[in-house]
């Protein structure tokens, strides 16, 4: 028979084609970028929503009238009468905005607080991405919320906001500048992320545990993932709250390790199935942020890299206070430059357990550029004097570089008993970090501080009455409150409040509050005798002698008392006697920030009736 006529082989029969995979694949790759579109347009918003409070801020700043004052005869002071204006009517709706979005507050447990900005952001975080999870999981059979959707969907959601993870991690924070919001502020907005992606991630390694056949488990990238997930349950465990702040050092050395394991293994893993993109860029933004990090840390501190013969003059001197606080001081590096309340990270080799551990913490001191006039520097014979005496207080001096720490565990702890044997240490800086609230169109200032929470309000305090010296800030009433426990803590920051109110500008008034919560007696003044042609204007309407007090208690300005300070109180006192723009720029526990908070709920009829336009400051305190 001829070949050519003999029947042909039937062809073989394709494997029937699964509709739903190219549905599921369209899915994985379309819904992470709406993820995305979401976050942007979120993050532009807040950026407008800021730069349109400046912008009101500005607009309602102009010269305060001076209108007829009268004497409250009962209270002592000044008593400006209001009037009421429907055109305050945006001032009043802006501060009814900070009202809801900052200082109304929701409490988990007895030590941390969230305000509705915070909350509103993380229910609408966990609402979008987890609609866009379980959306339009129907198989094309009528089978709903398949797991074969929304299993390898959570994957693809979850890696494609590493970046965004990663970023609101990071010291040198791009999103920081375009909000206007300060690293450590995001921090929580960094670890809320987090851990709503690593429950996104445990629903994707869930469902694929669950369906998964044993022989998946011999392929590498399935053991890469399973190994990125281990490492990320880990670092979320050692990051709450109470392990974080017990045992700091674990922490930031597993926060390390663990997400350098969980990036590798995160990427190979998602780069299998074509997601990797959203992994790589996270060690490209890390890569930079250290980069930048140790550029600045040779830049500030290259006596030490460039092995001079002068570097030991950048050594710090360390005193301790009390048992629980200690004070760090060392000479600014020439070129570093910072504003009052930034941090700096203090890198302590002979410290440390790690050689390049970091810890941040509130510089006390100001820069040069915020000296007030006629300070008299001490040349630097009596400088290194001043450093060697243990009870000589250098932060009046404005030059150099002063921490106050509160002595805690682990690092602090060593840091303590360096200072209980009076040694020197070496001190790598790096810096300054976080952004300095703009007072200078606040018609009254007032700072409150709970014990080391001073070194933020006392630059604050010392850069406020620079400015004002200067002619920059409008400022005509300043208000310091400060609790401590003992009376002897006046003596930390006594002399650097004694010659700021020598040289105080006239014209402002000002009044410091200390309050004494122990059950120590409170110091009385030294008598001395008043030159009252030299003076300043104190807020209870008396002179301040300019001439050299022998102690801080001897200004009239200053008042001591027994107790804990109301502050409700003396925050509605503020607020009854002041208009104009009234800030309030707390540093203190969480029981002193939720106090402010409350205190200044104000209602939006005040502000249409004259009352000040008030603005809270709250800065962290403790672990971040």
């Amino acid at each position: 028979m001829n070949a050519s006529l003999a029947p042909s082989a039937a062809p073989r029969p394709r494997p029937p084609v699964d509709p739903n995979r190219a549905i599921r694949a369209g899915h994985n790759k379309e819904y992470p970028r709406e993820v995305w579109w979401l976050v942007a347009s979120f993050i532009a918003l807040v950026s407008l929503v800021q730069l349109a409070s400046w912008v009101i801020s500005k607009l309602s700043s102009g010269p305060t009238p001076a209108p007829k004052e009268g004497k409250d005869a009962e209270a002592g002071v000044t008593v400006r009468p209001r009037r009421f204006s429907w055109r305050r009517l945006p001032l009043a709706i802006l501060n009814a905005y900070r009202v809801v979005a900052f200082r109304w507050t929701l409490q988990v447990g007895q030590s941390y607080t969230l305000n509705f900005a915070e909350v509103f952001v993380t229910v609408v975080y966990i609402v979008a991405l987890f609609v866009w999870e379980f959306v339009n999981t129907t198989t094309v059979s009528g089978h709903k919320l398949d797991v074969t959707y929304w299993g390898g969907r959570a994957g693809a959601i979850a890696t494609s906001q590493f970046p965004l993870v990663t970023v609101l991690g990071t010291k040198n924070n791009i999103l920081a500048y375009i909000t206007s919001i300060s690293y450590d502020k995001l921090n929580y907005i960094h670890r809320m992320t987090a851990r709503v992606v690593f429950v996104l991630l445990w629903v994707h390694g869930g469902a694929k545990i669950a369906h998964l056949p044993s022989p998946a488990y011999e392929e590498w990238f399935i053991r890469v993932g399973l190994l990125a997930l281990v490492a990320f349950t880990l670092l979320i465990l050692v990051s709450l709250r109470p392990v974080r702040a017990e045992v700091y050092e674990i922490f930031y050395f597993t926060h390390f390790l663990t997400v350098l394991i969980m990036l590798l293994g995160g990427y190979f893993h998602a780069n299998e199935v074509r997601v990797g993109s959203y992994v790589w860029p996270c060690f490209l933004v890390w890569g930079l942020d250290r980069a930048l990090r140790l550029g600045r840390l040779v830049y500030f501190n290259h006596l030490y890299f460039g092995f001079s013969s002068n570097a030991s003059r950048l050594d710090a001197s360390v005193e301790l206070l009390s048992p629980h606080f200690v004070r760090l001081h060392l000479k600014r590096p020439p070129h570093f430059k910072w504003t009052p309340g930034q941090t700096a990270f203090l890198t302590m080799p002979g410290v440390s357990g790690f050689p390049l551990e970091a810890h941040p913490f509130t510089i006390a001191s100001v820069d040069a550029r915020y000296q007030l006039d006629g300070v008299k520097t001490p040349r630097p014979p009596a400088m290194e004097k001043l450093q060697e005496d243990p009870g000589s207080d250098p932060a009046p001096y404005w030059k150099e570089l002063t921490f106050l720490i509160n002595v805690r565990e682990g690092f602090t702890r060593k840091l303590a008993a360096v200072a209980e044997r009076g040694e020197k240490v070496k001190v790598l800086v790096d810096g300054p970090y976080g952004f300095s609230p703009n007072l200078d169109n606040d018609d009254a200032v007032v700072l409150i501080a709970g014990g080391s929470g001073v070194s933020f309000t006392l630059s604050t305090f010392l850069g406020v009455l620079s400015h004002v010296q200067s002619g920059r800030s409008k400022c005509k009433k300043l208000v310091f409150i400060w609790s401590i426990r003992e009376a002897s803590h006046i003596e930390w920051i006594s002399k650097a409040l004694t010659q700021a109110l020598e040289l105080a500008p006239n014209g402002i008034e000002i009044s410091i509050r200390i309050f004494i919560t122990s059950g120590n007696s409170i110091p009385a003044p030294q008598e001395r005798e008043w030159n009252e042609d030299d003076s300043v204007h104190s807020s209870e309407g008396t002179a301040v002698g300019r001439s050299r007090p022998s102690s801080l208690l001897n200004f009239s300005a200053v008042q001591v008392s027994q107790g804990r300070p109301d502050i409700p109180a003396l925050l509605r006192d503020e607020v009854e006697v002041n208009t104009g723009r009234l800030s309030v720029t707390v540093c203190g526990s969480q029981g002193i920030a939720r106090a402010c908070r409350a205190a200044l709920r104000i209602p939006i009829s005040t502000v249409l009736s004259g009352g000040p336009s008030v603005v809270l400051h709250v800065e962290s305190f403790g672990y971040a």
